[in-house]
């Protein structure tokens, strides 16, 4: 008898130990965004408006580990210009006839040791048909929340720049006084809100 309640205990804390919480991104109060030097003087803004997500974490506020796929819709990129979004779209940029989507897979979340919430996203980023490694912080919320319709909610602004080029996105055009319209780097900001499912 000692031994079965043994054997029942060490299964019940597998079973704990391997629990996930899920969660589902809530769009309607999340915003995809980033920025781009342009003609080497001021930063240019846009966002995406149309993305989901999904991430599973060990607890409500531990997501070391976490595992995230996120999918962003290429044509609803929006900077506030119709005729600069129609260049975006376009094969100079995004290509979005071609390549749809955008997508990041993590493959490692680590605290950064600056703080509970503070992590070190790594994943695989895949946008315009390459895909490459990339890494992002991610600050998390001091803790969970509800709603007043009993939705569980956590959230995290998550920050990081990526080469353009590196995923094939080249253009660019020469300035007379020297330099480049568009700058290579690319800074993205993401305030994500989750949902607990």
């Amino acid at each position: 008898m000692k031994k079965l309640f043994t054997t029942a205990a060490a299964a019940l804390m597998m079973l704990t130990a391997n629990a996930q919480v899920n969660w589902k991104l809530d769009a309607s109060h999340s915003k995809v965004s980033f920025s781009v030097v342009h003609a080497m003087v001021a930063e240019t803004e846009g966002r995406f408006k149309m993305f989901e997500g999904t991430v599973s974490s060990k607890s409500d506020m531990d997501f070391t580990d976490a595992n995230i796929n996120f999918t962003i819709d290429a044509s609803s990129i929006n900077t506030e210009d119709e005729k600069r979004d129609g260049h975006l779209k376009s094969p100079d940029f995004f290509d979005v006839a071609k390549y749809p989507t955008l997508t990041f897979k993590s493959t490692s979340m680590k605290p950064t040791g600056k703080g509970k919430t503070s992590y070190e996203v790594e994943g695989e980023l895949t946008m315009h048909g390459v895909t490459k490694k990339v890494k992002f912080l991610a600050i998390g919320a001091a803790k969970t929340v509800k709603d007043p319709y009993g939705q569980t909610k956590n959230g995290f602004k998550v920050t990081g720049t990526i080469n353009r080029k590196d995923f094939g996105l080249t253009w660019n055009a020469a300035l007379e006084a020297g330099g480049v319209m568009v700058s290579e780097e690319v800074n993205i900001v993401l305030n994500i809100e989750l949902n607990k499912a």
